[in-house]
């Protein structure tokens, strides 16, 4: 276990002194920052049915199958306790009267680049916010039992964040996997909603593979612009089903897709991922960050973007050099 006995018997206490909680996490949400937001949702409802519990931010439609926002009003945060799941700083938090609560906690499983909140759950060893809510659960002596609902959603959680279990799992992920699954879940409609996809992201999947650069030093990189996305009917966050692809390359060691942006600020998203060095500090050095292996930037131009390339493939051959 990661979480110590002292946070989590303080965090059971700030639970039993609001009546209004109110859980928020980053905008443009993942199936982790939803299952950790709504199991903890579910787990507290169940825990305290006397309660008001509300899930504050916006939600895509590919994520709808997870569960739906409340709404929240600004009176909703007068005499409430804030609690943040899976956003390392605040300025990703979706929703901004997040400080207007009376206390505020952070459960999060991100690098520590902005120590916020009255409680801090900060544990970047732990593979999503969600293996983090199922560690709470287990911690709190009967406090904050887990139910089939929330098992469903945090198990969603800890599958997506691992990429199904391929992605750096630790003990401690197999660990909470376990104990999700000792309820009746259904594990493998949980993995489809993954792995399926529409006629749309099928045929720009093609897209993907014939327009991949490969670069002999182990990086691959793939351009997304507006019009590629308007020309195959997918949204951006349709784009992520071709994040992966590199990983199954022999010779690929770090990959980066650029999506281009409504606007012009920035005018590229950029999504970093590694099997083997680290990609964080790159993705910092370019007004991002994230984990060692699973990182987000921004690029403002072309120049910026080949500057990025570059940075991999630096990295990359350091690191092939190191472990021949």
């Amino acid at each position: 276990m990661l979480i110590t006995k002292e946070e989590i018997i303080q965090f059971i206490e700030y639970i039993e002194n609001y009546d209004t909680i109110i859980i928020h996490r980053h905008v443009r949400p993942d199936p982790d920052a939803v299952g950790s937001q709504l199991g903890l949702k579910v787990l507290l409802e169940s825990a305290f049915p006397n309660k008001r519990i509300l899930a504050a931010g916006t939600i895509t439609e590919g994520l709808s199958w997870m569960g739906r926002m409340d709404e929240v009003k600004s009176e909703d945060y007068e005499e409430a306790l804030v609690i943040v799941t899976d956003t390392a700083n605040q300025d990703r938090i979706d929703g901004k009267q997040y400080d207007q609560g009376q206390k505020l906690i952070k459960i999060d499983h991100h690098l520590i680049v902005d120590a916020y909140g009255d409680l801090q759950m900060a544990y970047p060893e732990a593979t999503s916010a969600s293996q983090l809510i199922t560690e709470i659960a287990l911690q709190s002596e009967g406090h904050i039992p887990l139910t089939v609902e929330a098992s469903k959603l945090l198990y969603a959680g800890i599958v997506a964040d691992t990429g199904r279990f391929l992605y750096n799992p630790t003990p401690e992920t197999f660990e909470m996997a376990m104990h999700l699954v000792t309820y009746p879940i259904d594990t493998r409609k949980i993995t489809d909603q993954f792995s399926e996809k529409s006629v749309e992201e099928a045929r720009f999947e093609g897209y993907a593979y014939q327009n991949i650069q490969f670069y002999d030093e182990g990086v691959a990189s793939l351009v997304i612009t507006r019009d590629i996305m308007r020309q195959y009917g997918i949204t951006e966050e349709a784009t992520n089903i071709v994040l992966t692809i590199p990983s199954n390359v022999t010779g690929m060691y770090t990959w980066v897709n650029f999506i281009e942006q409504e606007g012009d600020n920035p005018k590229y998203r950029v999504r970093l991922r590694s099997k083997g060095p680290a990609i964080n500090g790159i993705a910092e050095a370019h007004d991002g960050g994230g984990h060692a292996m699973a990182s987000g930037a921004k690029a403002d131009s072309e120049e910026e973007m080949n500057e990025i390339i570059n940075e991999l493939k630096q990295i990359t051959q350091e690191y092939r050099q190191t472990n021949k």
